[in-house]
């Protein structure tokens, strides 16, 4: 996959006089540690989109569920007799 941020930074590096720092595994270091910590925010906004898609399922599912216990219309009704 083409990244111009990451091509961007290689050639500054390549273009750059060379030290004793190994600036070329810097660089690897440095792209796998953003790698990594973009794939951990997607990883929580699939849960996070997963869980809110089930409690708007839950909450879709509980509208046509009816209650076990005596309803307040059956309380006025044991009342009134």
């Amino acid at each position: 996959m083409h990244d111009p941020f990451e091509e961007s930074l290689r050639n500054l590096l390549k273009n750059a006089p060379s030290s004793a720092h190994d600036d070329h595994a810097a660089l690897d270091r440095v792209l796998k540690t953003a790698n990594r910590q973009v794939g951990v925010g997607a990883l929580f906004t699939l849960m996070g989109n997963w869980f809110e898609a089930m409690m708007i399922a839950l909450n879709a599912g509980s509208r046509g569920l009816k209650t076990s216990g005596p309803t307040s219309a059956d309380r006025c009704a044991e009342k009134a007799e």
